[in-house]
């Protein structure tokens, strides 16, 4: 037995709303939003007393998602340091490829993101560069070049 596919990737936020116009703003599209709450959710996470709003975005190919959740209990726990670096264990971006690498992180600029380092072209393939966008959130992208 193999895996079919990878579903989607969540990222637990404080302020859903200005994540969801972040990613809006990266081309994504925003499917469904809603609260989460109850016995099986509990289960599934291994939280008690979960209350949760909850956010799904796909990719504009229809293959990829983001689920965004922002809970109310219990209460979320903040990582430390907030806007950890590169080499820290645990998963550090979503990469995306886009069409146009500098339009898209002067976009992203007017939702708050900032860039990492800087962009740069890796050999004739592609110019590539992160941003971090609201609360911390790191994001890849890469433009192919012809």
């Amino acid at each position: 037995m193999a895996i079919e596919r990878m579903d989607n990737v969540l990222i637990v936020v404080e302020d859903l709303d200005a994540v969801i116009e972040f990613f809006v703003e990266l081309g994504m599209t925003l499917e469904g939003r809603g609260p989460l709450e109850g016995d099986w959710a509990e289960r599934v996470i291994g939280l008690e007393k979960v209350r949760q709003d909850v956010a799904m975005l796909r990719t504009p190919d229809g293959h990829g998602k983001i689920e965004l959740a922002s809970f109310h209990t219990p209460e979320p726990i903040r990582p430390d340091p907030v806007n950890a670096p590169a080499n820290t264990l645990g998963i550090r971006r979503v990469m995306f490829a886009v069409d146009d690498i500098e339009d898209t992180v002067s976009r992203l600029r007017s939702h708050g993101a900032e860039l990492v380092g800087e962009i740069v072209r890796y050999e004739d393939v592609f110019l590539l560069c992160y941003v971090r966008g609201p609360e911390g959130i790191v994001v890849g992208l890469a433009e192919e070049l012809d």
